[in-house]
């Protein structure tokens, strides 16, 4: 075929009395959204093919085919070739933009697909149109013609547009109507899905994809659904479809159906569709109920995912109905028998069982002997011996353990159990391994107002009383002569099994020195010694080797002395006159008065005379007894309380 070349504009290219290719009236793609576009065949009627004029330049029609080997034209006149020409394009198809056309594939290309429509020219789609679909030569597809050339030549065509066009008229009416359509998950794009209806993509947002936010799109693709369509726009060739929309209404339905026929007690089917730290929602079918974390299993549940699973399908029982509110309560376990009915058979008092550590609080652990039941171990029934600070240092969660049952109270699901109970009870034979009178060598552990604790062997301790560690001294704490860690000799002085006491002594280890003393130290002897310390009724003074002696108030050498503290001062020395001996309570009674008069008067009154009141004493003393920082007396203080009246001679 040939055109005129002379002409540079494209108009020169078109079929004469064509000036525009742009549809017209009905068929025009410039109409509202919505607006019907149904006008039959006669929107997209075209003209007859264009003749070419005889007014053609005869020389610029040229045809090569009739050029000779000479390179001279053939004798064929101008009218013969347009002729010729004229009878070629009555042999191509009438065609104009907006058309739907048939069209063939000659050749797939990378990004694009070359097409046959009957047109003097190939048609070019763009590759993407056609999805993943296979494309081979000879497929046939229905097109629609955009443009008629683009800067390449080619007729533009496109595919997509030519399926929405054929089912417009089906999506406008299931729009108008509301009706429920079929689709097929495409592909998953940005905010959403692409699903084909009728082979034309739509977009399902991911909010309308389902009642609840699905975690992964991508695991709907290829799945069937229904869906609405709810919103269109057929300039944009824009449908937007919701499943949602279609759930909601079954839904409700169903909702309606289940509650006209949900009764308390019933049993019925559920799928999980949701689980919380507090319990799991079971949809029944139009209508949620929650189970309870307490009303999974009898056993403990930590989380429910424990025992569902999100999409399980279970069975559950009513166990209350709120209609009004439209409130369920269901519950699992109770399709399972209650596992503490005959409880006592299955683990009676002094059975020894095994079971599993569950949970560990301040005042003991619990052990599963069995799903739903379990029992305590008390902190005080874990050791025989050790004194445990807290149960953790015994057991830990997970441990499988040995434990006698020793009381159960189904009444109060609660069941007492003993960890120690499985191993014999060295309190039993302790007195025939340390019999009374023995001695050992123990570490002391602690000490106390009263005494020291000092181990006898692990995990066994004894008290070494106050009272116990000298013969002569009166010790008010265990820190005068022990600090925790001193290993010490001491004797076993008594055994308590009942009780699970221990009595020891130190000085016990010694010969009682007191007969000797009495002899050594008679009524009237004159002795030396340094005040240690002083007391509200009188002082005590050292007298070497351990041995104290107590100096009532009134024999201190001062008249009208109302406290010692107030004359006297620690380590000062004294001389003294031994006024009674008390073998059986083991006190020397001293006086400073006494053994002043063998001197005279001179020397008492030098002796008042050195001793004035010590007034800074005073005024410390005061001051801390408004502060009531006063210093606590110890009971031992109270040992010499009734020496205070003890007279002095009239000698």
């Amino acid at each position: 075929m040939a055109f005129n070349p002379a002409s540079g504009s494209d108009d020169s290219r078109r079929p004469a009395g064509h000036s525009s290719y742009r549809p017209r009236g009905k068929g025009s793609l410039n109409h509202d959204d919505d607006q019907d576009d149904s006008g039959g065949g006669d929107e997209f009627r075209t003209p007859a093919a264009p003749k070419l004029s005889t007014e053609y330049d005869s020389d610029s029609i040229v045809n090569l085919d009739y050029h000779g080997d000479d390179g001279k034209f053939d004798e064929l006149s101008g009218a013969d070739m347009l002729a010729l020409i004229n009878s070629y394009e009555e042999t191509l198809t009438d065609i104009q933009e907006g058309q739907i056309l048939k069209g063939t594939v000659i050749e797939v290309r990378e990004n694009e697909v070359l097409m046959n429509i009957g047109f003097k020219s190939e048609g070019v789609i763009n590759r993407e149109e056609f999805g993943n679909a296979t494309i081979n030569v000879n497929d046939t597809f229905d097109v629609f013609l955009e443009k008629l050339e683009n800067l390449d030549g080619l007729v533009v065509l496109s595919k997509e547009r030519a399926d929405f066009l054929k089912v417009w008229d089906k999506i406008k009416v299931a729009h108008e109507a509301g009706e429920v359509v079929t689709g097929l998950v495409d592909r998953r794009i940005k905010g959403g899905l692409v699903v084909k209806l009728w082979g034309v993509d739509t977009f399902l947002p991911g909010s309308q994809v389902a009642l609840r936010q699905v975690p992964n799109l991508e695991d709907m693709i290829g799945e069937e659904i229904q869906c609405r369509i709810i919103k269109k726009n057929k300039r944009r060739r824009n449908v937007v479809v919701s499943r949602r929309i279609v759930l909601e209404q079954e839904r409700e339905s169903k909702k309606k159906n289940l509650i006209s026929e949900l009764q308390k007690g019933q049993v019925r089917k559920g799928i999980v569709k949701n689980i919380t730290d507090f319990g799991a929602f079971v949809d029944l079918g139009g209508i949620d109920g929650l189970l309870h974390i307490t009303d999974l299993s009898w056993g403990r549940v930590n989380h429910p995912s424990e025992v569902v699973a999100i999409g399980q399908e279970i069975e559950v029982k009513v166990l209350d109905f709120e209609q009004e509110r439209e409130r369920i309560s269901l519950g699992l376990k109770q399709l399972q028998s209650y596992p503490w009915d005959h409880v006592e058979e299955r683990y009676p008092e002094q059975a020894i069982v095994r079971g599993r550590v569950v949970s560990i609080t301040n005042y003991g652990a619990f052990v599963e002997l069995e799903k739903g039941v379990e029992g305590l171990i008390h902190i005080s029934e874990m050791s025989w011996t050790r004194h445990i600070k807290h149960p953790s240092k015994v057991v830990s969660i997970g441990d499988e353990v040995d434990v006698m049952v020793l009381k159960t109270d189904k009444a109060n699901e609660k069941i007492s159990l003993g960890l120690k109970q499985c191993e014999s009870d060295p309190w039993l034979t302790l007195i025939e391994r340390y019999p009374v009178g023995s001695a050992i060598e123990g570490k002391v552990r602690n000490l106390t107002d009263f005494g020291a604790f000092v181990e006898v062997e692990e995990g066994i301790d004894g008290l070494v009383h106050i009272s116990d560690m000298s013969w002569t001294r009166r010790v008010r704490h265990p820190k005068e002569l022990l600090k925790r860690g001193d290993s010490v000799k001491v004797q076993i002085l008594d055994i308590d099994t009942s009780k699970r006491r221990i009595s020891l002594g130190i000085k016990q280890l010694q010969d009682n020195p007191w007969p000797d003393l009495a002899d050594r130290f008679p009524v009237g002897h004159d002795v030396s010694g340094t005040v240690s310390r002083m007391l509200d009724h009188g002082a005590i003074i050292e007298m070497g080797n351990d041995l104290e002696g107590f100096v009532p108030l009134g024999h201190l050498g001062i008249p009208k002395l109302d406290k010692p503290q107030y004359y006297f001062r620690e380590g000062e020395a004294a001389e003294l006159k031994v006024i009674k001996m008390d073998v059986e309570n083991r006190r020397i009674v001293l006086s400073i008065a006494e053994r002043l008069k063998e001197n005279g008067n001179e020397a008492m009154e030098a002796f008042v005379a050195a001793h004035p009141r010590l007034e800074d004493v005073v005024e410390a003393e005061a001051a801390a007894a408004a502060a009531g920082e006063l210093p606590e007396k110890s009971a031992v203080d109270d040992d010499y309380a009734d020496e205070v009246d003890y007279p002095v001679s009239d000698q």
